[in-house]
């Protein structure tokens, strides 16, 4: 792949996500099986390199995926298991079970199980959970997920507990008891209680702004000492019960963060399996050059990890464009798309598979189909025919990219050009690419490359932030700008429905409604490659998400 860039994740979330510390997956699948630990011993000091230069680890600002960084720290209600040959499935975590809803899906209520502990013996309580939700709305403490602050009722108009306020739709009934009262009925409420924001605080847990370097754990570890730029180093959280948490096994002794890392420097001591390398992984993708050399280098073997399909990499179609307001012209850049070139200049084979639904491998419910063909070079005769039908003749179009995604830009606008598109490429720094694409009006571009990562496995995390009309500008991700009141209305119900089979049906009709429409071209599911040295064990990548499961590695 050219670019270790991380993909955009997010249902309905404040800003764009960076994992940061890392992502994972399975190539030649030493990942095979649960994220159950099994041959590895506990004890040790794992290393994680990552080029990133900091880390917050307050849930109320995190984006983190369940299974990553926070994780070994800061548990929440439910959790996730991941296994490279199965769906995700949602787990109890604090919680007994995943949620029960009643008042058709307005109301979720969760139980605690007893004798949780934080780091410093204080007991795990349902208050503790209600604050700890309360603080990400705090206008202190912002850049976390959203999801929610939208479906909580009066959440809208929540500023967060400082004040001394609370918000009454996170009922505390009493010790052990979590009733949360919704503005809506939400099927995927169990998800969402996976997310950050719903980790327990004490609320004497001091200044705000301080709580991202001084956390107090509920996980198997505790932050022993931070240094921004340089390391992050936890230790053996012993109030912890492993009994009590079937997410985590809390194997080495020690984890330490080495911070500010080059990614090609460390793959380089990875590939060479260096003696200060072998208990470690990078939290990056493994650059381009140093893939290619790993995948030649046969004492790497099944070190070098790469993951099933992942995240959707899709052309944006601005639906708002004079040019492309016709469905007929959406359709024939479709069939003009050249997937097989764009894919070649990612990398490769290694890089992704051919996609052809927005919804993405490894979540339930996903249906597979092929609206526009199977042939991944496209059909440039059948693009013209399209275009002379809609009577559109010299078509110029504007793609606006990033300034690392240009070779794939230039396949993009190879393949157009086979239809007699003229696409001009204007190539933006990441700050000027989000002030003129998600914060913009819609009227600087026509078509954009983007990437998406959903936070939680469900259709609702892939579909509504890129598809649903409230999530057109402001920051959010619906850059085709596509405005579509059926499709709003189907969201709006899938959303609301709590049996999953009926739900999934529901998410695969609406999955295939919007491409009807020609949005977005789905170009390859992506696949990311991580390194690991030959003392790590139980490196996990599942079906969902394309990332390794920090909360499971273990050391030989």
């Amino acid at each position: 792949m050219n670019s270790p860039r991380l993909p955009r994740r997010g249902l309905l979330a404040a800003g764009p996500v960076l994992l940061g510390l890392g992502a994972l997956a399975a190539c030649s699948n030493d990942s095979s099986g649960s994220s159950d630990a099994g041959g590895g011993e506990s004890g040790g000091t794992l290393t994680i390199f990552t080029s990133s230069e900091e880390i917050s680890f307050d849930p109320a600002t995190s984006q983190n995926l369940a299974i990553t960084t926070l994780g070994l720290i800061a548990r929440r209600l439910t959790a996730w298991k991941t296994s490279a040959d199965a769906p995700t499935e949602l787990i109890p975590d604090l919680a007994t079970d995943t949620g029960t809803p009643s008042d058709d899906g307005k109301t979720w209520t969760f139980t605690l199980q007893e004798g949780l502990l934080f780091e410093d013996g204080t007991p795990i309580t349902a208050a503790t959970v209600k604050y700890g939700l309360e603080r990400s709305f705090a206008s202190e403490l912002t850049g976390g997920l959203t999801y929610h602050k939208v479906l909580l009722e009066g959440g809208e108009d929540y500023e967060g507990p400082f004040s001394g306020k609370h918000l009454d739709s996170i009922e505390a009934a009493d010790e052990t008891t979590l009733v949360f009262h919704l503005n809506r009925p939400y099927g995927d409420f169990g998800w969402i209680a996976s997310t950050p924001a719903f980790a327990p605080v004490p609320e004497d847990s001091g200044e705000p702004e301080k709580y991202a370097t001084a956390p107090i754990a509920s996980g198997p570890y505790r932050l022993k000492s931070y240094s921004a730029g340089s390391q992050a180093v936890m230790e053996r959280n012993e109030k912890w019960d492993g009994a009590t948490d079937a997410a985590r096994t809390g194997g080495p002794d020690t984890i330490e963060f080495a911070l500010a890392q080059d990614p090609s420097v460390v793959a380089q001591s990875l590939i060479a399996d260096r003696s200060d390398a072998q208990d470690a992984f990078l939290a990056s993708f493994v650059p381009t050059a140093q893939l290619v050399q790993a995948q030649n280098d046969p004492k790497v073997g099944d070190r070098l990890v790469t993951s099933g399909p992942g995240a959707l990499e899709y052309l944006a179609l601005n639906t708002s464009s004079k040019a492309l307001e016709d469905v007929k012209v959406r359709t024939a850049i479709q069939y003009a798309v050249d997937k097989e070139a764009y894919r070649t200049a990612k990398g490769g084979e290694i890089s992704g598979d051919y996609a052809t639904t927005l919804i993405t491998p490894g979540i339930a419910g996903r249906e597979e189909y092929s609206l526009y063909g199977d042939e991944p070079a496209g059909d440039p005769e059948k693009a013209k025919t399209l275009l002379a039908e809609a009577g559109a003749s010299d078509l110029s179009l504007r793609l606006l990219i990033t300034e690392d995604d240009t070779a794939s830009a230039e396949a993009i606008q190879q393949g157009l050009a086979r239809a007699g598109i003229t696409v001009t490429i204007q190539p933006l720094d990441q700050n000027a690419y989000d002030s003129e694409v998600t914060a913009g009006d819609g009227t600087g571009y026509d078509l954009v490359l983007s990437s998406w990562q959903p936070d939680v496995p469900s259709p609702n995390a892939n579909l509504t932030p890129l598809f649903d009309s409230s999530q057109i500008g402001n920051g959010n991700y619906n850059l085709a700008r596509y405005d579509n009141p059926d499709v709003d209305k189907a969201i709006l119900e899938a959303s609301s429905t709590l049996d999953a089979d009926e739900a999934h049906a529901k998410w695969a009709a609406v999955d295939k409604q919007i491409l009807e429409d020609s949005p977005v071209v789905p170009l390859i599911y992506s696949k990311n490659s991580f390194l690991h040295g030959s003392g790590v064990e139980n490196f996990v990548i599942g079906e969902f998400p394309a990332y390794p499961n920090y909360l499971t590695v273990t050391l030989g």
